[in-house]
């Protein structure tokens, strides 16, 4: 059964969601709750070339993940494609929210996508990986998450 995502969806019990997560396990609910924010990054590996390489593509992934974590987009998303090394050519982006950022480089050697959210206003971690990654087609995702402090 295929997961469908809602807008706001990451955003409810997202507390209580990151203090069950690996990495945050050992921080209580209500430390979370007081954190500065929740810095995570996924590598999304073996993506699909075609929307890697879409600046329109990447816009709309952006809208969509806004949407999901229930962040509200300050400005138009930034996305330039460039890099005269061929390990590290293909698309950046930005954009930033309210509460902070979003940043992803797209590496076109490798078809890996490198994203990072930073907010203060915390999120389901695990729901922004499950989406990333199938949005952009991915066979696998290492997520690390950092909350600051």
């Amino acid at each position: 059964m295929e997961t469908t995502f809602v807008a706001g969806q990451a955003a409810k019990g997202a507390v209580t969601k990151l203090a069950a997560y690996g990495e945050l396990a050992h921080y209580t609910p209500a430390e979370i709750g007081n954190a500065w924010g929740v810095a995570s990054s996924f590598d999304i590996y073996d993506c699909n070339p075609e929307t890697i390489r879409d600046a329109a593509q990447i816009k709309q992934f952006v809208r969509e993940l806004c949407d999901l974590i229930a962040m509200r987009r300050f400005g138009e998303t930034t996305v330039v494609n460039f890099g005269e090394d061929e390990r590290v050519a293909g698309f950046s982006m930005v954009q930033l929210i309210e509460t902070s950022l979003i940043s992803a480089h797209f590496a076109n050697l490798t078809n890996t996508v490198y994203l990072d959210v930073f907010s203060c206003k915390p999120y389901d971690v695990t729901i922004v990986e499950e989406f990333a990654t199938r949005f952009f087609g991915g066979s696998r995702c290492i997520t690390q998450v950092n909350l600051r402090k």
